[in-house]
């Protein structure tokens, strides 16, 4: 039966539709511009987005699955007009930060699409990835132009994970059983400071590529700056900062769920190295 892929031009969902065709599954996409989408031949196209629940019901007919974006301002109607339709089982991606209290943190609306979902009664899963590896392609400008990595807490660890890695783990519990009712918390499989990131791009790049430590203060000047509302800036920061107290750990499970070692942050910076100005 046809799975449905909710934000099918996203920096995840365009992935999982990727992982599910290379599982031969039949996917059914949801997106906006269906051109820009440019979407692979085999891949059913619906005009729509979560954003517009009206968009949602010709989506929904005749699917049995869903991957669902987090959208926590529409996620109710969403699983009312899923419910009305009959769709028995959704893969939600969720995050890591839900239950983080912080007024800035992500995981309010993370956990806003939990509980939807887990009221409407399907049989659901969760996925809760950590950080991006992608998140760091704001590096990107500074390495082109000045040749260094600009960053506060450069010891602060984290265990990035890859977006094709969270999709590989969409796809492998979309197309399995034995998932329903279940959480994963995903990570990647190492631990690294943002310096050891900034050393693995420059490794990438085939240079060295100086690591400029930033105060607090002055990461939010920039963050700020670029659009990030001061609250999630001052989230990151206190992250961050808190990392190096209560170092996190990979977790695991995406070596469990889909039986491959995970990607590396120095692999992630070899394939992208062209962002960067490889």
């Amino acid at each position: 039966m046809t799975i449905l892929v909710t934000g099918a031009t996203g920096n995840v969902g365009r992935l999982v539709v990727d992982e599910l065709l290379g599982r031969g599954a039949p996917v059914r996409a949801l997106t906006v511009d269906p051109e820009r989408a440019a979407l692979p031949g085999g891949v059913e196209v619906v005009v729509g987005s979560l954003a517009r629940p009206s968009t949602l019901p010709a989506a929904l007919n005749g699917v049995e699955s869903v991957y669902l974006a987090p959208m926590g301002r529409t996620v109710t109607r969403f699983c009312e007009l899923a419910a009305e339709a009959g769709i028995p089982r959704v893969v939600a991606l969720s995050g890591a930060s839900v239950g983080q209290e912080h007024e800035g943190s992500s995981g309010h609306e993370f956990a806003a699409v939990e509980r939807a979902v887990r009221a409407a009664g399907f049989d659901r899963t969760f996925l809760r990835p950590g950080m991006f590896m992608a998140n760091t392609l704001g590096w990107a400008p500074s390495v082109r132009e000045s040749g260094v990595v600009r960053s506060a807490y450069g010891d602060a660890v984290q265990t990035p994970i890859d977006l094709r890695d969270i999709a590989a783990a969409a796809a492998q519990v979309l197309v399995t059983d034995g998932h329903s009712g279940r959480t994963y918390v995903l990570s990647g499989p190492q631990t690294v400071t943002r310096r050891e990131m900034a050393a693995a791009i420059g490794s990438a790049l085939g240079r060295e590529l100086p690591f400029v430590e930033l105060t607090p203060a002055e990461q939010r000047a920039e963050w700020v700056s670029v659009g990030i509302p001061p609250l999630i800036a001052d989230w990151m920061l206190d992250g961050f900062a808190d990392s190096r107290a209560e170092r996190p750990e990979p977790t695991g499970v995406f070596e469990e769920l889909v039986g491959r070692p995970g990607t590396t942050y120095a692999e992630w910076a070899v394939a992208n190295v062209a962002a960067f100005g490889g």
